[in-house]
């Protein structure tokens, strides 16, 4: 259950400010972390097991999502002893179509975007009811979009009454819900929106979108790793973390993940808690590993095109 909205926690987490230059430095060191070769074989397949492969496009098709859930299930046929990806995530409409590929007992979870994605901008009453319709229609997880018009502007107790009311619509459906931190401006700001998602009840905190520039950033990220560390020390309750949108290669994928380790520990290196919203990721992630198996690089024709 979400804690009780107060003042003094709206302040707490307005008032707590970020030290840019310890982010940069720890980013760095992370950025130069040697990875041994057996090591690096079993995070890059980790990896592959932590994405969420996502089509969130007007032109997708149920056979176009029919296609990403059989990637998902089994990411090269080559290769089957692979793990799968953590999840698929679609729009609402596309939530059946995804779900008559992946059964109902799959280890790939279904994802969809909710509450007027990506802008977030519509009444609460319609974003709830896209979210209890989604979820009714199979889905185990919602991905959700805060207003960033309402924090900016400084209105936390309506951004925090929205997540609130939409971890209640999910019913056992976990949430993740996304910040946009390409648009709040400050590191500062994406420590507060960190804090008051967790607070409002958040299964995940997720970066962005997909759809603007900034996305994904490990300064960002590791801003919100800490504020999952605080919540974990005061509560002992996990909350997941997903960078998503400009995560593309294999060596950046790595350099998160040593992040992760650092800051968070061996608990969050699972796809229960970790997730790369990355699907591009998913063919670099496939050259590399086989790349180990066969000893050279194959073409990037050999691998499903996303």
């Amino acid at each position: 259950m979400p804690i009780p909205y107060s003042e003094g926690e709206r302040r707490r987490w307005r008032s707590a400010r970020v030290d840019n230059a310890s982010v940069a430095i720890r980013v760095a060191r992370a950025r130069t972390r040697s990875i041994k070769t057996e090591s690096k074989k079993q995070l890059l397949r980790l990896a592959l097991n932590m994405i969420d492969l996502t089509t969130l496009e007007g032109q997708d098709t149920p056979e176009k999502v029919h296609a990403l859930c059989r990637k998902a299930l089994l990411p090269f046929q080559e290769m089957p002893d692979l793990p799968s990806t953590a999840a698929v995530c679609v729009y609402p409409n596309m939530v059946p179509h995804a779900r008559e590929v992946l059964g109902n007992n799959s280890p790939v979870k279904l994802a969809a975007v909710a509450t007027a994605f990506p802008s977030g901008l519509a009444p609460l009453p319609l974003k709830l009811e896209e979210v209890r319709r989604t979820v009714a229609m199979g889905a185990d997880e919602i991905d959700m979009v805060i207003d960033r018009g309402a924090f900016l502007a400084g209105d936390d107790h309506r951004v925090y009454e929205e997540i609130a009311a939409t971890k209640e619509a999910c019913g056992q459906a976990r949430l993740k819900v996304i910040l946009e931190t390409g648009e709040l401006g400050t590191l500062d700001n994406v420590a507060a929106a960190s804090r008051l998602a967790i607070a409002a009840g958040a299964d995940f905190i997720k970066t962005s979108t997909g759809k603007i520039k900034p996305a994904a950033t490990l300064e960002t990220t590791l801003v919100m790793f800490e504020a999952i560390r605080e919540h974990y020390l005061d509560t002992g309750e996990m909350i997941g973390m997903k960078p998503a949108g400009g995560i593309r290669d294999s060596k950046l994928a790595l350099h998160y993940l040593v992040l992760l380790a650092e800051t968070l520990g061996k608990g969050w290196m699972t796809n229960q808690w970790f997730r790369f919203g990355a699907s591009s990721l998913a063919n670099d992630l496939l050259r590399q590993i086989a790349r180990r198996e066969d000893g050279h690089y194959q073409s990037p024709r050999r691998f499903s095109v996303d």
